[in-house]
């Protein structure tokens, strides 16, 4: 698809010629930081808003557990990282991944590293690294314990009538620290922009951390215990629906100083129990389905001040998760029971990596930082049952899913894979001025086990796989590869006084990406569009590549404030390499212009995002078009002493529209048929309202 010409013309003339303003970020290429965020969405947004101002997108989901987009990927081809700690999603459909742990309220930092990330900041990804920190530790200069500060506050949604308490406090010494953070969120599904309910998109949660650090003149030791709960959560896309998730984990970290070297250790353990069900006449039915899961991770690393002030960085590290995914009979019912299904059973993968990263300190000509990774990943899983494991083909009784179980317990279910990441990142200093940083790197990610485990291939249970909310079905591939990426990215950067730019290219070739193969269709209702696919997990090879043009001009610094203009520009493409035929879930054109203004205690912004047609879709997956829609925010905050408020209307003209990325609406077509497997209806207009009282 190509951007018709009067808009391409006007955005990237705008884009460059938008360069020529404020000053930017003076982090490295690969990272972003967010600390102590303002920004039109602090005290309104969600996390998903937040990431989406660094180009990441968000696909289908709930309320709270939308997966991120990075690069043209999705899901566990991005290592997101809580708290220093990957944690694996423990459901067939994603419902609980990793950002669906961490509420906006709770968010201290954000680091986006796409494409070329450093391997000392993880691995077992091809598209790169997403940091959150929640609340760390602030020490003050005094002996005694006192307190610290703290804030409470409040947000509102009109658009579902979402409501968002949240709290938090700490109490500190020059030693010692304590610290809570907590949010309770709840929603009703969302209307669209004209007036319509879009189904099942209602949520309820709550979250609670609890820190405590010490600190001395060599060491920092922190440890967090954090707690959620998910009551229910409505996913629109997916057969099933989340009713409940309760999560606990536990994190130590521990730094020491030793004359050049610092040493780091981490240990985490987090356990959580889900089920999915029905909770809601918006998506009735009556199925449960059960999963347990652990992670354990340990993380050691020593950095080493070199000669010349370089550093050299070796970890370790190993991680650990047991799965077990089990879907209880239900009485009475001739296709569900008599026995329970067992989707996956003692099912176990478990990582152990080293790695060494060197980087050179920035100075005149060029810098230079290298890194090399390799990781070992062992997957296991134990035998399996169907609901009912009579068989009988030759009475043309067929039952697929026996058969397939009998297939998968006979077969050698241990798998192990060994990982290499290689990644070179070269910066030189044009000038005060400019910069240009060129990156290359070998990444690797291996299959989860849903990916390779999954065995059902019945249409009933191979539907309830899958987290791409779009209405197919999955069986899963103990044979699968890992995906092998060769990624190349560029970035030149201008930073002046009163304007930037920043232009970020990539491009990655994948050998043996993991994609779904039709393997038979299904029908779903006498409608034509009523047919979907069953797909079976398999390799092939892919590329992708994308352009980002951020640009940032300051218009004026008065006395009636000041004033900015921001402009993003991002285009992304990806294919399949044997048909160039595009792959699932490739976002389309995009473009955000903001108009920005402080003066004194008010901040307020206009907002106008722009996403294109997207007219190439997977025809395996049946992936819908999506017509380009424009939608206008507006937002102003003030602070004062103890006080900050801000209000906000998203979606200003209470534009009709579709979501790109979003998948299908299986709530709507299972309300009616006649609808088809449409996309999903993005939210109307909302006025919102934030409130934070500092104590």
């Amino acid at each position: 698809m190509s951007l018709p010409l009067p808009y391409s013309i006007a955005f990237v003339c705008l884009s460059v010629a938008t360069a020529l303003s404020a000053p930017v970020f003076a982090q490295e290429l690969e990272t972003i930081e967010i600390t102590g965020h303002h920004s039109q969405l602090h005290l309104t947004g969600e996390l998903k808003d937040q990431l989406a101002q660094h180009n990441i997108n968000s696909a289908g989901g709930g309320g709270l557990s939308a997966l991120p987009v990075l690069n043209g990927m999705m899901g566990d081809r991005i290592q997101v990282l809580a708290d220093g700690v990957p944690v694996t999603a423990a459901c067939g459909n994603q419902m609980n991944p990793p950002l669906s742990y961490i509420a906006a309220t709770q968010v201290s930092q954000i680091q986006v590293m796409p494409a070329v990330s450093k391997v000392s900041e993880g691995g077992d990804n091809i598209a790169g690294v997403v940091s959150i920190d929640t609340q760390a530790p602030a020490f003050t200069t005094n002996d005694t314990l006192s307190w610290g500060g703290g804030s409470a506050g409040f947000q509102y949604r009109s658009v579902n009538h979402a409501q968002v308490y949240h709290l938090n406090g700490q109490a500190a010494s020059k030693h010692w620290f304590a610290g809570y953070s907590g949010n309770i969120e709840k929603a009703d599904s969302y209307d669209n922009g004209d007036g319509e309910r879009v189904l099942d998109t209602l949520y309820k949660a709550e979250n609670h951390a609890l820190t405590l650090g010490y600190q001395d003149a060599d060491r920092l030791a922190t440890v967090k215990y954090s707690h959620q709960s998910v009551p229910y959560q409505g996913f629109p896309g997916q057969y099933m629906d989340m009713v409940d998730n309760r999560t606990n984990a536990i994190t130590a970290d521990y730094q020491q100083q030793f004359d050049s070297v610092t040493f780091n250790g981490l240990l985490s353990l987090r356990n959580v129990k889900h089920e999915m069900g029905f909770f809601t006449d918006e998506k009735p039915g009556a199925m449960p389905m059960l999963t347990d899961s652990q992670d354990l991770t340990a993380k050691l690393a020593w950095s080493l001040a070199l000669e010349g002030e370089d550093t050299l960085k070796i970890g370790q590290e190993f991680y650990l998760n047991k799965l077990n995914d089990y879907w209880p009979a239900v009485a009475g019912s001739m296709m569900m029971g008599p026995d329970n299904y067992v989707n996956i059973n003692d099912g176990r993968r478990q990582r152990t990596a080293i790695y060494a990263q060197w980087s050179q300190q920035p100075s005149e000509g060029w810098h230079y930082s290298a890194g090399m990774r390799v990781e070992q990943v062992s997957t296991q899983a134990g035998e399996v049952q169907p609901y009912n494991s009579m068989s009988m083909p030759d009475m043309m009784m067929a039952n697929a899913d026996a058969l397939a179980a009998q297939n998968f317990n006979a077969a050698d279910r241990d798998q192990s894979d060994t990982l290499v990441d290689v990644t070179l990142l070269a910066t030189r200093r044009i000038d005060d001025e400019q910069s240009l940083t060129l990156g290359v790197a070998l990444k690797n990610r291996a299959p989860n086990l849903y990916e390779r485990y999954t065995w059902g291939q019945g249409m009933m249970s191979s539907s309830m796989i899958g987290w791409f909310n779009d209405g197919n079905a999955y069986v899963g591939n103990i044979n699968l590869k890992p995906e092998t990426a060769h990624t190349a990215s560029v970035s030149y950067r201008l930073e002046q006084r009163d304007r930037a730019l920043t232009v970020d290219a990539w491009y990655t070739r994948v050998s043996d990406y993991i994609d779904g193969q039709p393997i038979g269709q299904f029908v779903r209702s006498a409608q034509p569009d009523g047919v979907r696919n069953q797909l079976r997990f398999t390799n092939l090879d892919a590329t992708l590549m994308g352009v980002t043009i951020k640009g940032v001009v300051l218009l004026a610094d008065n006395n009636t404030g000041r004033w900015q203009l921001s402009n993003n520009l991002s285009w992304q493409d990806g294919e399949r390499n044997d048909t160039d035929e595009s792959l699932y879930q490739i976002v389309p054109w995009q473009n955000t212009l903001t108009l920005s203004h402080t003066w004194d205690n008010w901040e307020s912004s206009l907002q106008w995002q722009w996403v294109g047609e997207k007219d190439e879709v997977d025809p395996r997956r049946l992936e819908n078009r999506t017509a380009s829609y424009a939608l206008l925010g507006l937002s102003t905050r003030y602070d004062w002493a103890s006080w900050s408020v801000e209000l906000a209307v998203n979606n200003l003209t209470d534009k009709t529209y579709q979501l790109p990325l979003a998948g299908v609406s299986v709530a709507d077509f299972r309300r009616d048929p006649a609808n088809g497997f449409a996309q999903l209806d993005g939210p109307g207009r909302s006025f919102n309202v934030g409130v934070t009282y500092r104590f």
